[in-house]
């Protein structure tokens, strides 16, 4: 896990036998409203598998790029305009970002 004072980035939040070895997902959303309770977007940068973003309180984004692989530009400026409108809202505002390993923030 990466953290600065407002990014965390992170490996996949999973259920099942996947949460043995990456975040449970159960946990990571209890860390998140416990420490920026209705401050927190979720960033989802996995094309490979997604979740109920019921967890999250439906604030999750979902971008699709390939693990290990670049992503197109398009993407890329999606997603930054989508933190910069999340982050200027509130100077509270926090994002946790993943793609599926954990490793390609």
């Amino acid at each position: 896990v990466f953290s600065t004072d407002r990014i965390i980035a992170m490996s996949f939040p999973s259920s099942g036998k996947q949460s043995f070895y990456r975040n449970p997902i159960e946990e990571v959303a209890r860390f998140l409203d416990t420490k920026h309770a209705d401050h927190y977007k979720v960033y989802n940068l996995c094309s490979e598998k997604g979740y109920d973003p019921k967890y999250f309180h439906y604030r999750v984004e979902r971008i699709f790029i390939d693990d290990h692989n670049v992503p197109a530009l398009q993407d890329m400026l999606k997603f930054t305009a989508s933190v910069r409108e999340w982050m200027s809202q509130d100077e509270k505002n926090i994002i946790a970002i993943h793609c599926k390993g954990g490793k390609g923030e």
